[in-house]
């Protein structure tokens, strides 16, 4: 194996200092490691992270229009309750702190823990669960749908309507909605392989692809033969389209009562005649040129099933290291969220 890496125990680290130097708005605390956006005005902090590997997720969400704050965790490993703590300290205001957190086990109890601790502070604190992956529904990773490339939407919308000068209330309502109204589905290839491992993280056969892949490597649905890039695009989008709605209980942190509370939420049924944003997403080791021909046949799709695509993004923006494969995320959208979509965002990984 050939990485352009230095020392395997130093890899987040390296990589986040260089991030950093790129960019001078950004600043890194390194033990415990986390970075921020130096020039964030008054308004909610929005503060994210976990599991180094899918980059540019969540490091280079960090700027204006998108996170305050982020924690990168070890090459899939999350990120530790005092990283949390720490960076939302730093970033805090009076206007409060939002948490962005995909539904891994570990993920959501260190985040938890890191909202306890705020609230001990007097620091107004709320969190949005995401679980886009349609995929599995409970795995060894989760109690629930695993989140995945939605979270960059999440992001997106949330950190405009903070930048808006949206509320605590209203930014933590909005990001459930977007949640809410997202959907995720990835195919692998070809396995990745993490720096320590120093071999692929699974096997697949030479005509095998992994249906419903989960960004860690976790396994999918089933494994299926590859026959061709469209008919896996349209085995993708039936499974995005016919997904059977369900409700899940999220905890939701009580502000009043100072502690956690189970909020019933139900995600919304996909539409014919109504707006939609697709990201086609590579998962680190698939040419541009290749997700270009999967939003052709997604395009196909959305337009035989009258789901108006209002926006999209084609490329990289949440990856498992070199993994080769893809994902499709669909949001059915309201105004509001192509609106603040649209809004101005300067970051690492994402400018208009």
């Amino acid at each position: 194996m050939k990485k352009l890496i230095n020392n395997v125990e130093n890899v987040v680290l390296d990589q986040v200092q260089g991030l950093v130097a790129s960019r001078q708005t950004l600043k890194l605390n390194q033990h415990p490691c986390y970075i921020w956006h130096e020039e964030s005005p008054r308004q909610v902090a929005l503060v994210s992270g976990g599991a180094s590997g899918h980059e540019p997720m969540h490091t280079g969400y960090v700027g204006e229009g998108m996170l305050t704050g982020a924690v990168p965790g070890e090459i899939f490993i999350r990120a530790t309750p005092d990283q949390i703590y720490e960076c939302a300290s730093k970033v805090s205001r009076d206007e409060g702190v939002l948490f962005l957190v995909k539904n891994y086990v570990g993920d959501g109890m260190n985040f938890k823990l890191a909202v306890e601790l705020l609230h001990a502070d007097g620091v107004k604190v709320g969190a949005v669960l995401i679980d886009d992956d349609i995929a599995v529904n409970d795995s060894l990773y989760t109690s629930g749908r695993r989140g995945m490339t939605g979270t960059v939407l999440v992001e997106k919308i949330v950190g405009a309507a903070a930048a808006k000068g949206y509320s605590l209330e209203q930014c933590e309502e909005l990001g459930r909605r977007v949640n809410n109204n997202c959907r995720s589905i990835s195919v692998a290839l070809s396995p990745c392989t993490v720096p320590a491992a120093d071999q692929p993280s699974f096997e697949l056969g030479n005509n095998e692809i992994e249906f419903g892949i989960g960004i860690h490597g976790e396994p999918g649905i089933e494994r299926i033969e590859f026959t061709s890039a469209n008919d896996v695009v349209d085995k993708m989008f039936v499974a995005l389209k016919e997904n059977i709605p369900y409700s899940r209980t999220l905890p939701v942190w009580d502000k009043e009562e100072g502690g956690w509370d189970d909020l019933e939420s139900s995600v919304d049924d996909f539409e014919s005649e109504h707006d939609y944003i697709a990201i086609v997403n590579g998962l680190g080791g698939t040419p541009k040129s290749e997700l270009y021909v999967v939003y052709k046949r997604l395009a196909e799709n959305c337009e035989r099933e009258n789901f108006r695509l209002a926006r999209n993004l084609v490329g990289e923006y949440c990856t498992a290291l070199n993994m080769e494969g893809i994902s499709i995320t669909l949001l059915k959208a309201d105004k509001e969220m192509i609106d603040l979509f649209d809004a101005p965002v300067n970051t690492a990984a994402m400018t208009w």
